[in-house]
């Protein structure tokens, strides 16, 4: 099939040039693929959405279901959308709602009006914003219930594809800061692993160390965008990642990503990605090898 030749030379490219800038890699993926060969695909495909200061990650499973962490803010969700319709899906099989931050939860309560929703986790944490008031109401409407997310509990897992994808936290049952009750995920195809952190911090990061948790992995979708609130020097070594992605606003208020953090990353022997710089990232794996592209967002 066309799609798999180029995802053949794609991934050769990726094992012969551990990184290449966002230009270079545009190269490589001048045309758009179809819909049918994309969902027909048992490659994983992991897409960080460019929603703004805000987080947004649409994955496509090997066995053709999909998975979506977070819209972004409201006017951010619109990217979610338009991107996860581009790509001609329908149906999102499982949605997480990592914590209740607008530029989390903001664009999901559209995304579940637009499209067929499967499964619903979020963590057993409140606030009183209308953001969030309005995503419960939306939620209710579409009859649909959510799942409390806890460390410990398998969202999927497929043998016949060789994957799983496992809730890592929260681990306690309540913290000060919002962003420690963050629905943590890994997700293992075959002999690849990628961890997304949502915005959980260095305590978050230290009770999964204290748990024993095995946390290394190719791709870290980092905490917080790249504040220094996390990424603590001890996590960022314990994952081993050959890939740091940083979902991060151009010039936000918060200084975000902030270049200790960057720094670490970079040391640790991570290739930084940003979507403030790349726009879209979106990385590919067969499971073994792994490729990158790095798309500006058209206006």
């Amino acid at each position: 099939m066309k799609y798999k030749r180029l995802t053949a030379l794609v991934l050769v490219i990726a094992v012969l040039f551990s990184f290449c800038s966002c230009d270079t890699l545009n190269q490589f993926f001048e045309n758009d693929l179809d819909a049918e060969s994309r969902i027909d695909s048992d490659d994983l495909i992991s897409h960080f959405i460019d929603v703004g200061q805000g987080d947004s990650e649409f994955i496509e499973l090997p066995d053709g279901k999909t998975m979506l962490i977070d819209a972004g803010t409201r006017e951010g969700g619109n990217n979610t959308i338009r991107l996860i319709k581009k790509l001609g899906y329908r149906k999102i099989d499982y949605l997480i709602g990592t914590h209740p931050h607008s530029d989390h939860i903001g664009g999901l309560a559209d995304v579940i009006k637009a499209f067929d929703i499967g499964t619903i986790y979020m963590p057993d944490a409140e606030t009183q914003t209308s953001t969030y008031e309005y995503l419960l109401k939306t939620i209710k409407n579409k009859n649909k219930k959510i799942k409390k997310a806890k460390a410990g509990m398998r969202i999927i897992s497929s043998e016949e594809f060789d994957y799983s994808a496992d809730i890592l936290a929260p681990v306690s049952d309540s913290y000060e800061s919002l962003n420690n009750y963050s629905v943590v995920i890994m997700l293992r195809y075959k002999n690849r692993r990628l961890l997304y952190m949502g915005d959980a911090e260095a305590l978050a990061e230290k009770e999964l160390a204290d748990n024993n948790t095995d946390l290394s992995a190719d791709v870290v979708k980092v905490g917080h965008h790249g504040s220094n609130s996390s990424s603590s020097d001890a996590f960022v070594k314990k994952t081993g990642a050959s890939y740091a992605v940083i979902s991060v606003g151009k010039d936000n208020d918060y200084y975000h990503p902030h270049s200790k953090i960057v720094k670490r990353w970079k040391n640790a022997g991570a290739s930084v990605l940003r979507t403030d710089l790349c726009g879209n990232i979106t990385i590919c794996t067969d499971g073994n090898a792994i490729s990158v592209k790095c798309e500006k967002q058209e206006a």
